[in-house]
């Protein structure tokens, strides 16, 4: 059994409250949940089933590692 580890990014959904977390590696694998802690295991089982997708596919599976998390202050 192989481990991924995915990066997600969670923002405060300001429209309807609770939370929208979404994983950059695997684009349009994307949930919510009404806090942080429910986000998570959505986008868990989401990213799941978006490699058994790609499985069944025979399609490459992204390379996580390859992820990079950086910040950008800028002022105006």
């Amino acid at each position: 059994m192989k481990i991924y580890d995915f990066k997600v990014l969670i923002e405060p959904d300001e429209e309807v409250g609770g939370y929208v977390i979404t994983c950059p590696s695997l684009p349009g694998c994307y949930s919510q949940g009404n806090t942080i802690e429910e986000a998570l295991a959505n986008i868990k089982e989401a990213i799941l089933l978006c490699l058994e997708d790609l499985l069944e596919q025979r399609a490459p599976i992204p390379d996580a590692s390859k992820m990079l998390i950086g910040s950008v202050a800028v002022t105006r």
